[in-house]
């Protein structure tokens, strides 16, 4: 048996014969009982170290890590699925779950072996990122890089076991310094107190971290690498060592799935809580009866199923098709930001659906802070202020547009 297969059979899986389904059903299965932890999260401002050894021992962290370094490589559908239920008992403990495990996708399709030696060494991976390039890096008198800089919204840093950012980088002093991609494995930084007093997603350990004059070697940052407009088109070097098209993924549809599986989760969970509003009350005017046989009720809930089970639809379709455009390796720049766009939809879809038919209709006493239907409405209100994905909404829209009207 040679080297590398040595290595590769000291990494496999802790569960060599799970299965996606089986993972599925996990996440299933344990959303339930994040329901009535929701205060208790929000006030931690992230999950509890039990819950968060839960999703270990049930394999979440290692549900996109490649095979070869003892993950199960299961795929965007997989993730959909598992986020989209966590979400469903817990917006805040899904979106810190979705945040910090998408990222090993990323990773692993664009930095080379060496790195990815070092960085998937655990197995385990939980590594939040952001894309403004917020700090400073410089080359370090070993050829490795010295980064300085404060980045925020980091979801997932309370457990992460790696940083992935951007830095400004310039090899002369006198040019415009560019985005350059990174990560930093948690030695490096410093998680900051700064995360809980947000309208919603309080829980979502969304905390800024820190580095002062943090050392990296030098295969872990790639100068002049944007995540959003890094090309993945060809032999990506995940591409080449995995042989998994996943890890030759553009960023901007892949980050975006992410969010079509919350907002539904999000939505399904309205709907939940809207159900046992409506079955435990009764209505305000004559003639007085139980809100679940009122025609009214019957109509807003009727309403918002139809509008949650169509996002829940599209969503699945759209992890399909961009999984069956990617590995045949036609997911190009257009097809990518035509997922964004669709994946915008369904983010407004639910928003609607809670906003409008569930959240006006319930009665300002279930309202009350820490009610259910009050603290999803809070989560989804601040999902839609996310600056990140507004931004790709729109420059997906421009792209569709102009490609659509001057190059198809």
């Amino acid at each position: 048996m040679s080297l590398e297969e040595k290595h590769v059979q000291h990494l496999s899986p802790p569960e060599p014969d799970l299965t996606a389904a089986e993972l599925c059903a996990r996440a299933e299965t344990i959303a339930p009982r994040l329901v009535a932890r929701q205060a208790e999260t929000e006030e931690r401002t992230f999950y509890a170290a039990d819950t968060h050894e839960e999703f270990r021992e049930a394999g979440f962290y290692r549900m996109l890590v490649p095979r070869r370094y003892g993950g199960y490589e299961f795929g965007m559908e997989t993730f959909v699925r598992v986020v989209r239920s966590i979400a469903r008992g817990c917006p805040s403990t899904g979106w810190m779950l979705a945040l910090g495990t998408q990222h090993a996708v990323v990773v692993a399709t664009h930095f080379e072996e060496r790195a990815q030696d070092e960085i998937f060494s655990q197995g385990d991976m939980i590594c939040p990122g952001t894309t403004p390039p917020t700090g400073t890096m410089r080359r370090a008198d070993d050829g490795g890089w010295t980064l300085n800089g404060r980045w925020a919204f980091c979801s997932g840093a309370p457990y992460a076991t790696h940083y992935l950012g951007h830095a400004l980088f310039s090899e002369d002093p006198i040019e415009t310094p560019t985005p350059s991609l990174f990560v930093a494995p948690r030695s490096q930084w410093e998680r900051l107190d700064d995360w809980g007093s947000q309208l919603g997603l309080r829980g979502s350990g969304s905390h800024s971290i820190a580095i002062e004059n943090g050392h990296l070697a030098a295969h872990l940052a790639l100068p002049g690498t944007s995540l959003l407009t890094a090309d993945a088109s060809g032999a990506t070097p995940g591409l080449r060592l995995h042989g998994n098209p996943l890890y030759a993924a553009p960023a901007p549809g892949l980050l975006s799935l992410q969010v079509a599986a919350l907002a539904v989760g999000m939505a399904q969970g309205a709907l939940d809580a809207y159900h046992e509003i409506v079955t435990a009350k009764t209505t305000y005017r004559p003639p007085r009866m139980k809100r679940s046989e009122s025609p009214d009720y019957h109509h807003w809930y009727g309403r918002a199923t139809g509008m949650v089970a169509t996002a829940e639809a599209a969503t699945m379709q759209l992890a399909r098709e961009w999984t069956t455009l990617l590995n045949r390796r036609v997911l190009d720049h257009y097809e990518d930001m035509r997922f964004v766009t669709m994946i915008s939809e369904i983010r407004k879809l639910c928003w609607t659906a809670v906003e409008d038919s569930l959240f006006r209709t319930c009665g300002s006493t279930s309202v009350n802070s820490g009610e259910r239907i009050e603290r999803i409405f809070r989560d989804m209100s601040t999902l839609q202020t996310h600056t990140g994905f507004l931004f790709l909404s729109d420059m997906a829209e421009l792209e569709v547009g102009r490609i659509g009207l001057t190059e198809r």
